[in-house]
């Protein structure tokens, strides 16, 4: 062996030893790294780039100057306030990814000063952005091949140390701007909260830790993106596996992610989520709480079959910050009791005890089959039962060795709204269960839609309406009760008097334009597979058991709230004969 060989192995054995080294020693907490870092050092150079009093309103834009990791990094601001108040309550308003910088006027008009700040850096052709110097480049978001979770996207090795991430530098930013907002003599230091949007949520909860806020709200974010998602390690999951992670992985899991967070929190905190949105998942982002110091308020509320919207979440978030930041005496509902379990019979049923029944106006419960992935679940509504503090729901399913997942939307009176803790069992392993469910050929009257209200109409029939011009969608095809013929027609009933023009899109692709004709009566429309075209490719869908989700949108022109839709179905034969022999076919 040569001496370049030699030398190549005395390398390779010397990188081994100190990366084994390294990874030996103990990873630094979240607390553990921000502990060294001052977010007041430094000069801010403020350079005021617009500033106006309208209305009563004061109103600025400008830039700061953040240091993180020895860099200077030019941050984008906007800061806004009532003209004339002395000490106002503070408010951080975190955007999410890809958005930008903007001021929410409604707190402005209760009284707050609210500032926000841009850390998606340059994207398109924005005039204003926050300016990230070449060694930071990985806080742009627009070029995604910078961007830096547990490898570098480059050449995918992993991580060595916390602070090569992006995260890292987003965290570092957000501390900077709370600092510069308490230079404004107006704002009140001592009630300071922050509500951050997706990706906002996910790194607000960095800012959870920071003494100088009270409160937090977070929406969608909350971590369990990295490695949970991204790698398909998912709760419940048969058989659960958890693949070996990397060094990078086992870095930003420790340091970095939002859920490493939760025994540093400081701040009242408060999770609101879709059950279908893309973060993290449903359970796992409960699970955050578990590591709550004790004494620390937190809480959480989940919308059913929502993806990127909480909008019948009540109004949580100003209750939420009212209470813990301005220090009002505001009711607050505690977490009820909720648990799975079998009757009599063995059908698995959910039962809640919930707090406060005297405030409680009304109780949902959803549940799911099977589906380990959150995002893909199809939940359905369980009518629930009282019978004095405690309200029950039949949870029938199609197989007892089969995951059933269950949890309860209470709405309190104040239009606060929360969420029982996501329940999951294996009713075969609760005793004695049976399987009650059977398969179906049409989707659920209105449940599954989202942005609709259920209808009732002529002649008794139940549908659904959408509830704005943007139109619904349904994605219930996860079910696994849901079964879709092969060759067979998709069948639905419509109500409508004046006619529309709506179009029928399957898997974001495959479109067709349909008449809606007007009538006192209702009428049935079927429509072949073969006539949605995919809008990419111009081929054909191939068949309706393809299907994972059908949108609804009106065509330019037309308003589908005035469109009332039942029984989408798939039938074959005389099956669908008989059902629409009363009715109008249109085609």
């Amino acid at each position: 062996m040569n001496f370049y060989n030699h030398l190549s192995l005395l390398l390779a054995s010397c990188t081994v030893m100190l990366f084994s080294y390294l990874m030996g020693q103990d990873l630094k907490n979240p607390q553990e790294i921000w502990a060294e870092y001052d977010p007041d050092k430094g000069a801010y150079k403020e350079e005021i780039i617009k500033e106006r009093t309208n209305n009563g309103v004061y109103y600025k834009e400008s830039y700061i100057s953040a240091y993180v990791l020895g860099e200077e990094v030019r941050v984008y601001c906007l800061y806004s306030v009532k003209s004339g108040i002395k000490k106002a309550p503070g408010l951080m308003n975190i955007h999410g990814w890809m958005s930008k910088a903007s001021i929410d006027k409604d707190y402005i008009k209760d009284g707050w000063a609210v500032i926000s700040y841009d850390y998606c850096g340059k994207t398109g052709n924005r005039k204003e952005y926050t300016k990230y110097p070449e060694a930071l480049k990985r806080g742009n978001m627009e070029d995604r091949k910078n961007v830096v979770w547990t490898s570098h996207p480059k050449n995918n090795s992993s991580i060595t140390q916390p602070e090569e991430t992006s995260d890292y530098v987003w965290y570092a930013l957000q501390r900077r701007v709370l600092s510069y907002f308490l230079t404004h003599d107006v704002v009140d230091a001592s009630r300071i909260g922050a509500k951050g949007y997706s990706y906002g949520g996910t790194i607000i909860w960095n800012l959870g830790m920071d003494e100088r806020v009270k409160a937090i709200v977070a929406y969608f974010g909350i971590g369990w993106n990295e490695y949970y998602r991204r790698r398909g390690v998912f709760k419940y999951k048969i058989p659960y596996v958890e693949p070996e992670k990397t060094s990078g992985e086992k870095i930003y899991l420790k340091s970095i992610a939002p859920q490493a967070h939760a025994p540093y929190i400081k701040a009242a905190s408060l999770w609101l989520n879709g059950t279908n949105d893309h973060h993290g998942g449903h359970e796992r982002g409960e699970d955050t709480f578990d590591d709550f110091k004790e004494g620390v308020p937190w809480a959480f509320a989940h919308q059913a079959r929502a993806h990127h919207n909480t909008d019948k979440l009540g109004d949580n978030t100003k209750i939420w910050l009212k209470k813990h930041v301005l220090g009002e005496d505001l009711f607050w509902p505690k977490l009820p009791e909720a648990n799975i379990e079998l009757d009599a019979e063995g059908v698995p049923e959910f039962k809640i005890s919930p707090d406060s029944t005297d405030k409680l106006e009304e109780i949902k419960i959803f549940y799911a089959l099977k589906n380990p992935i959150s995002y893909g679940r199809s939940w359905r509504d369980s009518e629930a039962v009282r019978s004095g503090d405690q309200w029950t729901a039949k949870l029938p399913v199609l197989n007892v060795d089969d995951y059933v997942f269950a949890f309860a939307q209470l709405n309190y009176k104040g239009n606060i709204v929360i969420t029982s803790k996501f329940q999951a069992a294996i009713p075969s392993k609760l005793g004695q269960a049976i399987a009650t469910d059977k398969p179906r050929t049409q989707l659920d009257s209105s449940s599954g839609w989202n942005n609709s209200g259920p209808i009732e109409g002529v002649g008794g029939i139940k549908g659904f309406r959408p509830m704005s011009n943007r139109g619904t969608l349904n994605q219930q095809f996860a079910d696994p009760a849901l079964v879709i013929p092969k060759n067979t027609p998709l069948t639905f009933d419509f109500y409508c008097t004046q006619p529309q023009k709506v179009l029928i899109e399957v898997n974001k692709a495959f479109q067709k334009e349909i008449e809606i004709t007007a009538s006192n009566d209702w009428q049935s429309m079927t429509i072949p597979a073969a006539e949605l075209i995919n809008k990419h490719n111009k081929k054909p869908l191939n068949d309706w058991s393809e299907t994972e989700i059908i949108k609804l949108t009106p065509a330019r022109g037309s308003d589908i709230t005035k469109v009332v839709f039942a029984k989408f179905r798939w039938q074959s034969g005389s099956e669908a004969s008989e059902d629409t022999a009363s009715k109008t076919d249109t085609k």
